[in-house]
């Protein structure tokens, strides 16, 4: 049985129409991914599901006593008080009295009066009353699974701090049904695992809106679409999606050639005037009239972005140089410290690290816009940088559209060629009417729209991005990463979206928790891979010593059984056969022309050296064991 349902929905915004004819059935347990470009109505039919709108015709059919809960795209600004006052509050009223004996609580263990013990015992007559101590210990169960401290202040947190204490808030009400609205934006790649691991485990019935592919493939088990306002269900995981989807645009685009052919063929029988007004023609006349009709009704599909990327001149071979540097405000705790690196021509660089790691920091002392605290950094000839800013420092708020393209100018000059702005706007999806509009009406995506456009209307052969991802629909981002794939120049790339990493740079920077930058091969996966292997402890150092000081051992009295000896003394043998095949491959996957081979044999490589590195792990751990038994 369906908890939710909507039968023949129309669904509008600001007088337009956004959704036409919708029918949708959402079941127990179902992990559904809502997908769409940006400006479809994704969040507004959120919004009409948990109850916020009303749609303007149809029904909407919820279960009898169905729990929902809704995490909005944006964080509200208007929230204050601790973590657990935050979370409780999402019980009502019982909460909000649960979360006011909590506070209260807190100030008489830190100076108790009086009046404010007399004020606590009226609201613990009151909790028992109503049964709120029930929503303490809910409100407890759920920080402690999600990992929060109760006691610390909202307005302190970090923004994925925050939006973790914002769903901690939608699940303590134990919710059937759970909305997410871009849940993964601004959060690091940390946070967002944790996000991925704990919706995995969730047992209830989860509809999110994201344009992060690599969670839309860990989580959903349907899809559902909307394009040209139709909302479409998908039965099937992102992958099978995408290939039905490319199934049925071939098959609507020859349809629509078929159509159109038709529509030519009898405009021409038309103007021809043949046997026009007789009677046994007059079929073929409404015939024509009605296909005229539909032509006219039949919505054009959404336009897709068509970026181009301006070249300059080619710069020198060396690019950027650092010998190292180390950046802090103070030279004890240095934010990032002696990295060493050299980035040449055609180079693409992605810098990850949790947020507040210091990855924008790095860019700007690689860029000589922050002088470092120690260390050289040297330039090479003839760059022309262009930077793309995640906060859009760089557009006017007060400005138009197009003003803040190009400066104002009508024309602009793109590869060689003039071309008006308001046309060269249109490639980045914006109509001329928004061209027109001032840039504070416009949506987080259309933002990030607007500041690549701008950026692309220079001449560079540097592009340096900082989160250019963020609210960028899935076909933009694709487009975005063919550019970067096929530009000549050098990138140097901030991001979260691991999918986006993959695709685009050739080498990873990751800053560490302790300031420390180490540089891998590859994409965001190929790092996972060279990080784990790299990640030898001092243990298992002290361990592989003390297996070679063992194979250079007299032989010892045993004190072990007959069959635990011969297990004792095969290990050695066994350690070093499997840590010449690690070592082998290692070295295979650090040639320069590894990543450039077929990726089912990079998987495949990768896979071999994580089951070597588990196994030996599991024989240093029987090693040991058996040595202390002696």
């Amino acid at each position: 049985m369906a908890i939710i349902s909507l039968h023949d929905v129309h669904l509008g915004y600001g007088g337009s129409t956004l959704i036409e004819g919708a029918n949708l059935h959402i079941e127990r347990e179902e992990k559904i991914c809502l997908l769409g470009r940006n400006g479809t109505g994704k969040s507004t039919l959120m919004k009409l599901l948990c109850g916020q709108i009303e749609p303007e015709t149809g029904r909407l059919i919820r279960k009898p006593g169905l729990v929902m809960a809704y995490l909005p795209q944006q964080v509200p600004l208007d929230i204050e008080g601790t973590v657990f006052d935050v979370v409780s509050s999402g019980l009502g009223q019982q909460g909000r009295l649960t979360a006011e004996f909590h506070r209260l609580s807190l100030a008489v263990a830190e100076s108790p009066n009086a009046e404010q013990m007399t004020q606590l015992g009226h609201l613990e007559y009151q909790m028992q009353q109503t049964g709120a101590w029930e929503v303490e210990r809910q409100t407890e169960s759920v920080l402690a699974q999600v990992d929060l401290d109760g006691e610390a202040m909202f307005a302190a947190l970090s923004a994925g701090l925050k939006r973790r204490v914002l769903l901690a808030r939608a699940m303590v009400a134990r919710p059937e049904l759970l909305m997410l609205d871009e849940p993964t934006n601004h959060l690091d790649i940390d946070a967002i695992a944790w996000l991925e691991e704990f919706l995995a485990s969730w047992s209830g019935t989860l509809l999110l809106v994201t344009h992060d592919r690599h969670t839309i493939l860990r989580l959903s088990t349907r899809i559902l679409e909307i394009d040209r306002k139709r909302l479409t269900s998908w039965d099937c995981d992102y992958n099978t999606y995408l290939k039905r989807k490319e199934s049925m645009e071939e098959a609507e685009s020859k349809a629509q050639e078929q159509f159109n052919k038709k529509l030519a063929e009898e405009e021409v029988w038309i103007r021809r005037g043949i046997q026009g007004r007789r009677t046994r023609n007059e079929g073929r006349v409404r015939k024509l009239q009605q296909m005229r009709q539909n032509r006219q009704q039949r919505l054009a599909e959404i336009g897709k972005a068509k970026m181009q990327l301006q070249q300059a001149q080619q710069s020198g071979n060396l690019v950027i140089e650092a010998k190292g540097i180390s950046f802090g405000y103070q030279l004890e705790t240095p934010v990032f410290r002696e990295l060493t690196t050299m980035i040449m021509r055609g180079d693409k660089v992605g810098i990850i690290g949790s947020n507040g790691s210091g990855k924008t920091t790095l860019l700007r002392v690689l860029l000589r816009k922050l002088t470092p605290l120690e260390g050289t950094i040297r330039h090479g000839t003839r760059l022309q940088i262009a930077y793309f800013d995640q906060l859009h420092r760089q557009l006017d708020e007060e400005a138009t559209v197009m003003h803040c393209v190009n400066d104002g100018y009508e024309m602009l000059e793109i590869n060689g060629k003039k071309r008006h702005v308001v046309g060269y706007l249109q490639d980045f999806l914006f109509t001329a009417d928004q061209a027109k509009q001032k840039v504070a009406r416009l949506s987080g995506g259309e933002r990030n729209r607007l500041l690549l456009a701008r950026l692309f209307a220079k001449p560079s052969n540097v592009l340096v991005m900082d989160e250019p991802t963020n609210d960028l629909d899935i076909e933009t981002l694709e487009l975005l990463e063919e550019l970067l794939i096929d530009y000549p120049g050098t990138v140097l790339l901030v991001s979260h979206d691991r999918a986006f990493l993959n695709n685009v740079v050739t080498s990873t920077m990751a800053i560490g928790p302790d300031g420390t930058v180490q540089e891998y091969a590859g994409g965001y996966d190929d790092y996972l891979v060279q990080a784990k292997t790299n990640t030898i402890t001092e243990t298992d150092q002290r361990t592989k010593e003390k297996v070679r000081q063992e194979r250079q051992k007299p032989p010892s009295t045993p004190k072990l059984t007959y069959r635990l000896k011969q297990e004792l003394a095969a290990l050695p043998e066994q350690i070093e056969a499997m840590e010449t095949e690690l070592d082998e491959l290692h070295a295979r996957m650090a040639e320069p022309t590894f990543y450039r081979q077929d990726g089912s044999l990079i998987a495949q490589t990768a896979s071999r050296a994580q089951a070597l590195e588990s196994h030996l792990a599991d024989l240093y751990e029987r090693w040991e064991e058996l040595t202390e038994l002696e």
